[in-house]
């Protein structure tokens, strides 16, 4: 009876060991499955976070042309059940497309004006602009410090300036970009003046506009010296041509209002400066997740020209060389992505103008007195990617100080090829 049951309790042992070992192989297994699983998941989000920073880059730099841009990268689900096949756990995916989103796209190209990938653009553009500014002048003396003798008179004006441009812009090698714009423009000035003869109810206003007319045209090359990295920014550098092809204000006659000898206004309005200029201009653009920061200077030299008339007195004609007051202005902005296909910005610039010299035939140079000029202006903007090659750029530029116009809305649709 012992011996029976000595065999049976020895048989029951021999059954389970094999039963053990395998329970402990397949923890093993499991255990081995699991460390794998941990480390490919692990892989898989660093290489997601290196893709995410690579779009970035992409959406800065804008120079990569599709065919160097990298695969779309294999989202691993990290949720499959324990003991699927390799078919069912691994196998299931999601792309997610390495370009950079259209609106990071048209974001950069407007801050840093470059654009890459070896393409052509049109970028058809309208601007409205208004300028409203009054004046007090006194001609006189003041009379036992009380009584003022004499003329004053109010001045009013009041400029609205429409403009219509086309710039076409060529990308070559990935870092030069050629452009040059065209624009035509029309203007309309209401004058305003009130005291003729020391009356102050005496009021009167004349309106001069301009029959449309073409601008200064203007010619560009850009050149990208510096890609962005992790403590650099895209830097770009810039020369601009401006050619006196618009209709200058030199030689314009005033005319005098008959009802009112205070109000004096122009015979027509001019569409350019009447000058050649060069621009020598830096702008640097920087990502800064999830904004892009963006920093521009420049400096404009104008060249003398000589004129056949400078004089604005009806009936004189009098020869001339002008010399207008060198400038330079300076921006800073940040923007950032809505969506996918929409951003915003928002940025500061200056324009500061040197003191504008004329010199009359056989005579010397002579300072224009408040030629000098502060121009400060406030701009909010938007890009919103109507397709992969239209965009739409509207934008509301508003005056800070006295020499700015009081605002600009200017709308812009550039088409890339």
């Amino acid at each position: 009876m012992r011996r029976s049951a000595g065999w049976v309790l020895l048989l029951a042992l021999g059954s389970s060991v094999p039963v053990i070992a395998q329970t402990s192989e397949e923890e093993a297994l499991r255990r081995e499955v699991e460390v794998l699983r941990q480390r490919y998941e692990a892989q898989q989000n660093a290489l997601m976070i290196l893709e995410q920073r690579l779009r970035q880059l992409e959406g800065s730099s804008s120079a990569a042309p599709p065919a160097q841009r990298p695969a779309p990268v294999r989202q691993v689900a990290s949720n499959a059940p324990a003991g699927s096949g390799a078919g069912a756990g691994y196998g299931q995916s999601l792309r997610d497309e390495a370009e950079p989103a259209p609106s990071v796209e048209a974001l950069y190209q407007e801050a840093s004006g470059f654009f890459g990938g070896g393409r052509f653009s049109i970028e058809p553009g309208f601007t409205y602009s208004h300028y409203d500014t009054r004046q007090l002048f006194l001609n006189g003396f003041l009379a036992l410090d009380a009584i003022f003798l004499g003329n004053l008179g109010v001045d009013e004006i009041n400029a609205d300036t429409f403009t219509f441009d086309l710039t076409a812009r060529y990308n070559w090698r990935q870092r030069w970009q050629f452009d040059v714009n065209v624009p035509f423009v029309y203007r309309e000035t209401t004058y305003q003046s009130a005291g003729a003869g020391g009356a102050s109810t005496s009021y009167s206003e004349a309106t001069v506009t301009g029959d449309p007319d073409i601008g200064d045209v203007s010619f560009g090359v850009s050149y990208k010296f510096l890609d962005e990295g992790i403590s650099r920014p895209d830097a770009v550098v810039s020369l601009r041509i401006k050619a006196p092809t618009g209709r200058h204000p030199y030689g314009i006659k005033l005319q005098r209002q008959a009802d009112n000898d205070n109000l004096n206004v122009p015979e027509t309005l001019p569409t350019g400066n009447g000058v050649w200029s060069a621009t020598a201009g830096l702008a640097v653009v920087k990502t800064m997740d999830p904004a892009v920061v963006f920093a521009n200077l420049a400096y404009t030299h104008n060249f003398d020209r000589d004129f056949s008339d400078i004089s604005p007195q009806e009936g004189v004609r009098v020869p001339g060389t002008v010399n207008l007051g060198d400038y330079f202005q300076f921006g800073l902005g940040m923007a950032f992505a809505l969506n996918e296909r929409m951003s915003m910005s928002m940025s500061f610039s200056e324009l500061i103008s040197r003191h504008s010299r004329i010199r009359y035939e056989g005579g010397g140079w002579q300072t224009v007195n408040g030629s000098d000029a502060n121009a400060a202006y406030f701009n909010i903007g938007m890009t919103w990617a109507i397709s992969d090659k239209l965009t739409m750029v509207p934008n509301l530029s508003m005056g800070l100080t006295p020499d700015a116009p009081d605002f600009s809305v200017s709308l812009k649709f550039p088409y890339y090829f």
